[in-house]
């Protein structure tokens, strides 16, 4: 069996798993769902489309730099209300908005009028993603990173993958485990110093039992049906994980 290897390292990634209105949460790592959305916009498939295939891909993740928690604050108006209408700050702003959507009750609510919603998300973490399953399907997967269609997001839309997650050798003729425990350390550190964590490195692998997430995409992404899967995470110790050699990783970025 055939393993995909990706690279998710960027300022800021955010997987949603219970992210509901105003309250954005993130995962400590990539969601299935999130990285199987990335995939299937590297193919150029429209939200519409089936995802079977994808769905039925094994997935791991090996958590190289686990990042920053940090949460933005935004603020949104003319936001439909679980009430039955939208809540504006004055009379002008109702005539404007019962022009382009005359079929929905307007209010003058200057107290409900904007929704501040906390979005979480993580700071510097750098992940290595592994999916396993038929060869041609990940050889598709694999051009179309390097190529992709849409661009890609790390799980939240504005927030772009640097480097890219496309690895010249990500392709790998080994079993998921394997692969994800034999490639090189992805993240940074100081000049001199070994970078990898003293903490060691936390493996999550799709597993029979374990822990329950829910993140299976189970119908076509704008369906929005996620459906159970178990995992099962184990911690590496630093040793495990080899170092990178002088130009890995670099020389793959310029030729994405």
């Amino acid at each position: 069996m055939a393993t995909l290897l990706l690279r998710l390292q960027g300022p800021m990634q955010s997987w949603g798993t219970r992210s509901r209105f105003d309250h954005r949460d993130t995962w400590p790592y990539p969601t299935k769902s999130g990285v199987l959305g990335l995939l299937a916009a590297a193919l150029g498939r429209d939200r519409e489309e089936d995802i079977s295939d994808l769905a039925a891909l094994r997935m791991g993740v090996r958590v190289d730099q686990k990042g920053v928690l940090r949460v933005d604050y935004q603020t949104a108006q003319f936001v439909y209300k679980a009430e039955g209408y939208v809540a504006v700050n004055t009379q002008k702003e109702k005539e404007w908005l019962q022009e382009i959507i005359p079929h929905i009750p307007i209010r003058i609510d200057p107290k409900n009028s904007t929704v501040v919603s906390q979005r979480f998300y993580l700071s510097d973490a750098a992940f290595l993603v592994g999916l396993e399953g038929p060869k041609s399907l990940l050889e598709a997967a694999h051009r179309a990173l390097k190529d992709p269609r849409y661009v890609l997001y790390l799980g939240r839309k504005g927030y772009v993958p640097s480097p890219p997650p496309y690895l010249e050798d990500g392709l790998r003729e080994e079993p998921l485990e394997e692969a994800l425990r034999a490639y090189p350390f992805l993240g940074k550190g100081k000049e001199g110093k070994d970078p990898r964590p003293e903490e060691g490195f936390l493996l999550v692998l799709e597993a029979e039992e374990g822990r329950l997430v829910y993140d299976q995409p189970v119908a076509p992404f704008a369906q929005r049906r996620f459906g159970a899967r178990y995992v099962r995470e184990e911690v590496l110790p630093k040793e495990a994980v080899p170092l990178p050699k002088e130009g890995d990783h670099v020389d793959q970025q310029a030729g994405a």
